[in-house]
């Protein structure tokens, strides 16, 4: 197994045209695999955006009826690429709502899958109030797979703000985390993005990999954009800055083991109890 291995980040604008976002993704992932990509990820959200709550439910599917999940399974096929698919809306084994990441290997064969954990229900001044747990049903469980030069760790958008399950994949044996993401306008200028991807990549001297969605949506839905990969010492080697597009960095697996060898914090975790004062 190699240790150095090609990423990609594509940064694409998903809007309720389902035909238009696959055509926006197919070109896309075809120009990170011109770039030399064995391992191409996807954004949150990716195939499918609405305003209409009931538009999202008709959309989701199980993986076997999902046409989009079909179709972009395939172009991994087409392309021998490792591909995840950030998230799509998605039925699972109960016909409940989730928001699924799906991982795809060179074969177009579904590797792993994560379903989001930790829904988006949040209420930031000036923008649209959204509760994702209106439409969804939260994952109860986290991923670490292996992939060809890797061991993934899945995570999608506003999981981000809980490093407790990062913190869980890199004991698991993560060295490399995914986090597809449509982060909202207004926190990603506020700076939230790029500290906690960093901070998630420094905490656990992980590799990130953070495909996000760029641009007006619909109304007042904005997506922040700045694809980003991270070095395990914290360094950006890729940003996709605004606009659609696609962002690629070379990662070598032995930064990992040279970051962990330094700050050994992995190692050092202590159990604590904590100590309400009153008064």
């Amino acid at each position: 197994m190699t240790n150095i291995m090609t990423v990609a980040c594509v940064q694409n604008c998903a809007k309720d045209d389902l035909d238009a976002n696959l055509a926006e993704l197919d070109s896309l992932i075809a120009e990170a695999a011109r770039k030399g990509a064995t391992f191409v990820s996807l954004p949150e959200a990716c195939e499918f955006l609405s305003n209409d709550s009931a538009a999202m439910m008709a959309h989701a599917q199980k993986a076997e009826d999902h046409r989009a999940y079909r179709h972009l399974a395939a172009k991994a096929a087409e392309f021998n690429t490792q591909l995840l698919i950030g998230s799509l809306t998605m039925r699972n084994d109960s016909g409940q709502m989730v928001n699924r990441s799906s991982l795809i290997n060179a074969q177009g064969e579904l590797t792993a899958f994560y379903d989001k954990i930790h829904m988006f229900d949040a209420n930031v001044e000036g923008t649209r109030k959204g509760n994702e747990s209106d439409l969804y049903e939260p994952g109860t469980k986290a991923c670490v797979t292996p992939i060809s030069g890797a061991s993934l760790g899945l995570s999608i958008c506003y999981d981000i703000r809980f490093p407790h399950l990062y913190r869980a994949m890199a004991k698991a044996g993560a060295t490399m985390f995914a986090a597809p993401a449509a982060f909202m306008q207004a926190t990603g200028e506020a700076g939230h993005w790029e500290v906690c991807l960093r901070a998630r990549a420094i905490e656990n001297g992980c590799f990130m990999v953070a495909p996000a969605q760029f641009g007006n949506h619909y109304d007042d839905r904005h997506s922040y954009g700045h694809s980003m990969i991270i070095a395990p010492w914290g360094e950006i080697l890729a940003d996709a800055g605004t606009g659609v597009g696609v962002v690629t960095a070379t990662i070598d697996m032995a930064d990992v083991i040279a970051a962990r060898s330094m700050i050994m914090s992995l190692d050092h975790d202590r159990p604590f109890e904590v100590k309400a004062v009153v008064g």
